[in-house]
Parts: C-alpha cells; structure tokens; sequence
C-alpha cells in the first residue's frame, strides 16, 4: 500500500481491501468446513458405518444452512448439495431397512 499524505489515515478504497480481505478469508473457513463434513460423510458411507454417517449428514446438513444464512453459499447451491447428499445416504442405507 502507498503511503498515505494524511498521517494514519486510510483511502475508502484501502479500507474497503481490508474489509473484502476479512469477509474472503472468514466465507474461505466456512466453505473449507462444509467440504470437511461432506468429506466425512462420505467416508462414513463408504465405509459402510450408518450410525456415523447419519451423524455427519445432520451436521452437514446444518452447517450447509448456517452457511447459506450467512450468505456464503447461494440458496440453490446448498439444495443441490443437500439432496445429493440424502440421495447418497438413502440408496447406501435405504435398501438395507426394506431388506430385514
């Protein structure tokens, strides 16, 4: 940054890199958190451990909806995500509730 003639003083556009840089790397913490649970969750699935998985979906699923209240995620991004998800935990899970 360029020194400013005003001593201690920043530029609006100065002020505005600063406050675009905190909102970037606080929105980056929570998408890296919804791709952590999400990997979890699948890893859960794929090993075959319903009990965990169902655990990591309703976690998943609630930091997707914190996410999206916060504006880091648009609406349709986080639907998408969900019902995938569900979609992933009904066909692993599902089938083995019909057949006992």
């Amino acid at each position: 940054m360029g020194v400013s003639p005003l001593a201690g003083k920043k530029s609006s556009a100065e002020k505005r890199f600063a406050q675009s840089e905190v909102r970037r790397l606080h929105n980056k913490a929570i998408k890296t958190e919804c791709r952590t649970y999400a990997k979890q969750f699948v890893k859960a699935v794929q090993d075959k451990d319903e009990k965990v998985a169902q655990e990591k979906l309703k976690t998943l699923v609630s930091k997707l909806d914190s996410a999206r209240s916060k504006g880091v995620l648009k609406r349709n991004a986080v639907s998408r995500k969900k019902s995938r998800m569900m979609k992933l935990y009904n066909v692993s899970f599902g089938t083995a509730a019909e057949a006992k």
